[in-house]
């Protein structure tokens, strides 16, 4: 079965999105702060798959200087075969032409996103919510 694509917010049915984000697994996130993120973000991918949404992405984007791709997510069943590396190159595409495309990684999945291009950012810095948290898990180191 082909795959569809949409690169627009409309008709996403935001708990179906929230489901596909906490089955990743790639946590909790609510349907209605879904909507508010992606529908701030200049560059979405949504992939359907017999009306069943099994992937998406976005990229907070000024249309110039940066654009920066984050909550790529891929329904387990497709995991493995192809889709986020698809995702994350639609992503890409559509930022063409921003002096750079930053991308926002879970811990451990460095490896993949280095063979799409990406490299590892030496000065980039974060404060997070729960900064504990993102020490533990990887996210952020002390030194």
């Amino acid at each position: 079965m082909a795959f569809e694509w949409k690169h627009s917010s409309e008709g996403v049915d935001w708990d179906a999105l929230s489901d596909l984000y906490r089955i990743a697994p790639l946590g909790e996130k609510k349907p209605a702060d879904l909507k508010v993120v992606f529908s701030n973000s200049l560059f979405k991918s949504f992939v359907y798959e017999g009306g069943q949404l099994i992937g998406a992405g976005r990229a907070l984007a000024d249309g110039m200087d940066c654009s920066y791709i984050c909550d790529i997510a891929v329904h387990p069943e497709h995991q493995g075969v192809g889709l986020g590396k698809e995702i994350v190159a639609s992503l890409v595409g559509l930022s063409k032409g921003h002096k750079k495309i930053i991308l926002y990684a879970v811990a451990g999945k460095e490896p993949f996103y280095r063979k799409l291009g990406f490299r590892r950012m030496l000065t980039a810095m974060a404060i997070f919510r729960n900064q504990e948290q993102a020490l533990q898990s990887g996210l952020i180191s002390d030194s």
